[in-house]
């Protein structure tokens, strides 16, 4: 058990948020799926912003995407920890980001900006007021790895390097090159190229990886919980055993049974 009670650190991936057409199915799919607990707060009228919990602790997110936003597909959004939004904010566009929303403040639990880098990919910066984001790492159900796919390796390494500091290391994978970013070290999060075998209505991303104890016993059960498996359970030497899936309402995102870490 991994329990934070400051915020995290600077660079690192603190919140995963699900921004749903169906909310109510989305909660119901992923609840069931990974033994989360949630906390419906409203944030206006028929509108929730649903807190995902695992034993009490705040671990990720979601909320149903309004009229305005209907012809958004449903999709995992992911946070990364700055000390300052705005100077991140600033720089971020320096490097060829575009500001997709914000900075602006989310009450007392902090500030935010969400961005589309020069690669195409979205995420956003949260600076920690009363929310720190996830209370638990490194544990199972949780957000565990964090997985760039690029159409532009080095444009893409060179600007979050630059924006947050990130050290990289490119390692040979089964016939490709996969770029692993670090601080201090540490792994932070991974990146592969985009070939021309991938579907052209597939953009850029960001994609969570969730830890579970089992991943072929993960991927039935979100087979029997109508989840599509885009990828079936499969080894990568020395990492662990994964699978890329569906949700129901298309937002993708990769279970793990890793080997490199003992979770709980």
């Amino acid at each position: 058990m991994t329990k934070i009670n400051t915020k995290h650190p600077a660079g690192t991936f603190c919140w995963a948020e699900l921004c749903a057409k169906d909310w109510q199915a989305a909660k119901q799919f992923y609840t069931q799926l990974f033994d989360w607990g949630f906390d419906d707060q409203p944030i206006g009228e028929d509108m929730y912003y649903t807190m995902l919990k695992k034993q009490g602790d705040d671990i990720a997110a979601m909320y149903q995407l309004p009229e305005s936003m209907s012809e958004m597909p449903t999709h995992w959004l992911l946070y990364i920890a700055v000390d300052n939004v705005d100077q991140s904010t600033e720089l971020a566009k320096s490097l060829g980001a575009t500001v997709l929303a914000g900075p602006h403040d989310v009450m007392t639990a902090g500030r935010m900006v969400m961005l589309q880098e020069p690669g195409g990919a979205t995420f956003a910066l949260w600076q920690a007021g009363e929310h720190i984001g996830a209370k638990r790492v490194q544990e199972l159900n949780l957000p565990y790895w964090f997985e760039l796919v690029s159409k532009d390796m080095q444009k893409s390494r060179d600007f979050y390097c630059q924006l947050f500091g990130w050290q990289f290391e490119v390692k040979p994978m089964e016939g490709m090159d996969y770029t692993l970013f670090t601080i201090d070290e540490q792994p932070i999060a991974g990146m592969l190229e985009m070939t021309n075998e991938w579907p052209d209505d597939i953009p850029p991303h960001w994609m969570p990886y969730f830890a579970v104890a089992d991943c072929d016993q993960a991927v039935a059960k979100a087979t029997q919980l109508n989840g599509a498996i885009c990828v079936p359970a499969t080894d990568i030497p020395d990492v662990g055993r994964f699978s890329v899936i569906t949700d129901p309402q298309g937002a993708v995102f990769s279970i793990l049974k890793s080997t490199i870490d003992e979770l709980t």
